[in-house]
């Protein structure tokens, strides 16, 4: 029973994991990704810098780091991303070789001097050995296939090439890229009908969904310009997306070969922040400003939590390992056990003690409220969005001009109002059909750029879901502790000294230790490495850093802390001194009073009202007493005596903050 119950778990098909909300997918768009590296094998490409002294610098070839890169991406892509292809194509070789053809010199080839090393197709195991054992073994491997052609290569080939190989092996992938490498920045300076050819290719690229983008390289002495020939194949926008938010970054920056930075490392940060495409989470969604102006947005995830990939039951009976698809078989809870059909089955709710049931169709009309919206019912000040309500993930917004022509314009400008003018607008958001709907607040995001003006954030708008009065819990009682000024006065220098660059926290510098020792355990095993010993963990603090700037401020920290500590005893012991002076001059005031007069004493002084309030037993005192006290202080007496306990500790918070 408990192997039963884990694989239902496994499988996702436990009865109580079942998604109460049976929603309706097709509003998604699964993007599937095909990546197909052309790495240019020039002369330059393949001569090694020259030796150099400094700390860092490159030692291989150009070509040999670009190939390096791709290695090391589809070591990632072939676990994170189990279901998208790549492939490595080289250009500019003396030999050629293509899909299902041997090995040749050019001749009676379709694609002279294109050289296809890994087939587009979703990364295996062997396809990673294969390059693994090529890249290791330089005279047997690479250097066998990067010989640069003798011969003027036409980037029309090249292009028409990875057109055939888009077209056979990825027709139906949502999101195509070709990722060219190389360090000519004009190919065909002396020929404008190849360079007139080279652009219809490149157009029919685009025409066919498949974006072209460009790693350049520069050399020693000569600086990459892409003016010269890319501008002209190279389009800044998705051909499968046109309404996508403009490029998060703008066209790669030059790489320089040779410098202290190794090229590998700036190849593989350039090409890592291409390496996901854009998926949208929703596509033209009406967004109402008002009754009868609608327009129409699209909503992008740039913020999703990665997990490892899904594991799975896999059955080693034959030949070779077949995956083990589970099968729910629903039993009446009875001694017989008997199977039933699923149109047997209704769904029902537990209600006092009885089961409530329900049709299909009741159950879809009680989660309808409406079809999928962005309905804005109000504005708002940012001010008063506060911190804690955003409970559940943003997501990203922008216009879309499919079903509303003139939505980008409506959408900037109601973009830029809500920014001058700092509020946001409250809206009534249905994500897609048979969803539950949520008050959101949309907040309008400005763009932002990096250092060298590249854009990092694009302006829109983003949808944050605010909580219902159900989700909010109540907050613990907690009793405040105030530090004392000099001890914050030591804590500021340290926070200053410890401040991140420019005050920012960069998520890309500080990959997911747990995710990354997942992933390189398995890539060990599936690929017969020596299995590591230690995860490499970059959130780990740098101890002797944070010692040699703060190290003598710290010890002044706590210097400071242990005397306020002693101060703080010492107020303790006096006021609990003085607390039970208080209590017996209290006590012995209400006997002789009550002796004398025969009645309680009506009221308490504030020296005692306020020991009590320190110590949290105002409840204790008598109910003439807390009147009698409270009519001094001009507060209203009607109500239960806990009332009236929250009005005196009410004051007392006013009072002696």
């Amino acid at each position: 029973m408990e192997e039963k119950a884990e694989w239902q778990k496994r499988n996702g098909e436990d009865d109580e994991a079942e998604d109460e909300e049976d929603v309706d997918e097709t509003g998604f768009k699964t993007v599937k990704d095909a990546v197909l590296f052309a790495i240019d094998v020039s002369p330059s490409m393949v001569t090694p810098p020259p030796a150099s002294d400094v700390k860092g610098a490159d030692r291989d070839a150009p070509v040999k780091a670009a190939l390096q890169c791709a290695y090391q991406l589809m070591q990632q892509r072939i676990i994170s991303n189990p279901n998208d292809m790549m492939g490595i194509l080289l250009f500019g070789t003396e030999k050629s070789k293509m899909q299902g053809q041997e090995e040749s010199r050019s001749g009676g080839l379709a694609y002279p001097h294109c050289y296809l090393v890994v087939d587009l197709d979703v990364p295996s195991a062997a396809d990673v050995k294969a390059l693994r054992s090529m890249l290791e073994d330089d005279e047997e491997g690479s250097d066998r296939i990067l010989v640069p052609s003798t011969e003027p290569v036409a980037m029309s080939n090249m292009l028409f090439c990875a057109n055939q190989i888009f077209t056979t092996k990825a027709p139906n992938f949502a999101s195509r890229r070709l990722f060219i490498v190389t360090d000519n920045d004009n190919p065909h300076v002396h020929d404008k009908a190849l360079r007139s050819s080279a652009t219809v290719r490149a157009k029919d690229l685009y025409d066919l969904g498949v974006t072209l983008e460009l790693f350049p390289i520069s050399r020693a002495g000569h600086a990459f310009d892409r003016s010269k020939f890319y501008e002209d194949i190279i389009y800044s926008r998705s051909p499968t997306d046109p309404d996508a938010p403009a490029p998060l970054s703008l066209p790669n920056n030059p790489i320089t070969s040779g410098e202290g930075i190794t090229l590998l490392n700036a190849l593989l940060s350039s090409v890592k922040s291409k390496a996901a495409p854009r998926r949208a989470l929703f596509s033209n969604l009406p967004l109402e400003i008002g009754p009868g102006c609608r327009i129409s947005v699209k909503g992008f995830i740039l913020l999703k939590r990665q997990r490892p990939a899904r594991s799975c039951f896999v059955w080693l009976g034959g030949e070779k390992a077949q995956i083990a698809k589970g099968v729910t078989t629903r039993t009446t809870n009875d001694d017989i056990s008997k199977p039933v059909d699923a149109a047997e089955v209704r769904k029902a709710f537990k209600f006092g003690g009885s089961q409530v049931v329900f049709t299909p169709e009741e159950t879809s009309s009680l989660r309808y409220f409406g079809d999928p919206i962005i309905r804005i019912v109000g504005f708002k000040p940012v001010a008063m969005l506060p911190v804690w309500a955003s409970v559940k993930q943003s997501t990203f917004i922008y216009p879309s001009e499919e079903d509303y022509v003139g939505s980008t314009r409506v959408f900037s400008a109601l973009h830029q109002k809500l920014l001058k003018a700092d509020r946001m607008a409250v809206a009534w958001y249905v994500a897609r059909k048979n969803a539950a709907p949520v008050i959101a607040a949309l907040l309008p995001g400005p763009e932002r750029v990096g250092e060298h003006g590249e854009q990092t954030t694009p302006p829109g708008l983003w949808i944050v879901p605010l909580p219902f009065a159900d989700d909010i819990r109540q907050n613990p009682d907690t009793s405040l502790v105030r530090s004392p000024e000099a001890l914050i006065d030591v804590m500021r220098e340290i926070m200053t000294q410890l401040t991140l660059p420019k005050g920012r926290y960069h998520p890309e510098k500080y990959p997911n230790p747990a995710l990354q020792w997942h992933y390189r355990i398995l890539q060990a095993m599936a690929l017969d490495e020596e299995i590591p010993q230690h995860p490499d963990d970059k959130t780990l603090p740098k101890y002797k850093q944070i010692h040699k700037r703060v190290g003598p401020l710290m010890a002044d920290w706590h210097a400071e802390l242990e005397k306020q500590w002693l101060l703080l005893e010492e107020a303790n012991r006096a006021n609990t001194k003085r607390s039970s002076s208080v209590r017996m001059l209290v006590s012995h005031d209400f006997i002789r009073t009550k002796a004398e007069t025969g009645a309680v004493p009506s009221t308490v002084s504030d020296e005692d009202m306020h020991s009590h309030y320190e110590k949290e037993k105002i409840n204790k005192l008598t109910l003439p007493l807390l009147k009698g006290w409270m009519e001094s202080k001009a507060l209203a007496t009607h109500g239960k005596k806990a009332e009236l306990v929250q009005r005196i500790e009410q004051w007392h918070a006013r009072n002696y903050p």
